[in-house]
């Protein structure tokens, strides 16, 4: 079975005394776990902080975003070899606030997640539909046209190093979640179309993970599913008890 992971994403959120405190109940708190992996993704500014607060622990670390540009005039950007030079695991990539707000579109995140693996890092793919576009009966096209703009640059070998994560855009920070049952049928069509372009058992050993409005009391529910392997979380995961809960919930689906 796949270990579970769950990976908080504290958008643009901390703060340096703030970020100790929960660094370090999330630390602490992590040392309980079995299977399940625990990471965090903050704001660039704290990656440093991040890194001296979690080194040696459970928990890995990463950041919420990067360059396509390995290095150049790019004011205000951050490479993938900046990221590696504080040992990130992780790094998120095509988050759909990156893609509403700031006009990603699938070219880009292609180019940004094939930078990730480059630099060696754990690319955290994102993918998702808006309410329009699942009440018109799209999320199937949506989510197969995120993912394929990777599969055909890169080839599904990439996802070797990857993860996925399955994030509806309407229920992203709206209080709404995917029932188990909508979450585990996209889980499953992006596993199998994996598995369609690829040989071996990429597709089995990919984690795929859900978000949108994951909380302790729904956590299980979802992580039970065959193809949901843990969560990427948003708001739950500035809070120490409430992410480790989730964590927890993780722990004991894997088992």
């Amino acid at each position: 079975m796949r270990a579970r992971l769950v990976a908080g994403n504290w958008k643009m959120n901390g703060s340096l005394p703030g970020n100790a405190a929960l660094l370090s109940a999330i630390r602490n708190g992590a040392h309980s776990l079995g299977k399940a992996r625990c990471a965090v993704c903050v704001p660039f500014p704290y990656l440093a902080q991040a890194q001296q607060s979690l080194a040696g622990s459970a928990v890995a670390w990463g950041a919420q975003n990067l360059s396509q540009h390995g290095k150049g005039a790019y004011t205000g950007e951050v490479s993938a070899a900046m990221l590696a030079d504080f040992a990130c695991t992780y790094v998120i990539v095509g988050h759909s606030e990156r893609r509403t707000l700031y006009g990603e579109d699938d070219a880009v995140v292609a180019a940004k997640f094939g930078a990730a693996v480059d630099a060696g890092l754990t690319p955290i793919l994102c993918l998702g539909e808006t309410l329009a576009q699942r009440e018109a009966g799209q999320t199937e096209s949506v989510v197969a046209g995120q993912l394929d703009a990777v599969l055909q640059r890169f080839g599904a070998a990439a996802l070797g190093q990857a993860v996925l994560a399955y994030e509806p855009v309407w229920a992203i920070g709206t209080g709404r979640t995917a029932s188990p049952e909508q979450a585990q049928a996209v889980h499953q069509l992006l596993r199998e179309r994996v598995a369609r372009a690829a040989a071996g058992a990429v597709a089995q050993e990919l984690r795929i993970l859900y978000g949108g409005s994951v909380k302790a009391s729904n956590a299980v529910e979802l992580f039970a599913m065959p193809d949901i392997d843990g969560g990427l979380i948003g708001g739950a995961s500035l809070l120490a008890d409430e992410f480790l809960s989730i964590c927890r919930a993780a722990d004991r689906v894997t088992g």
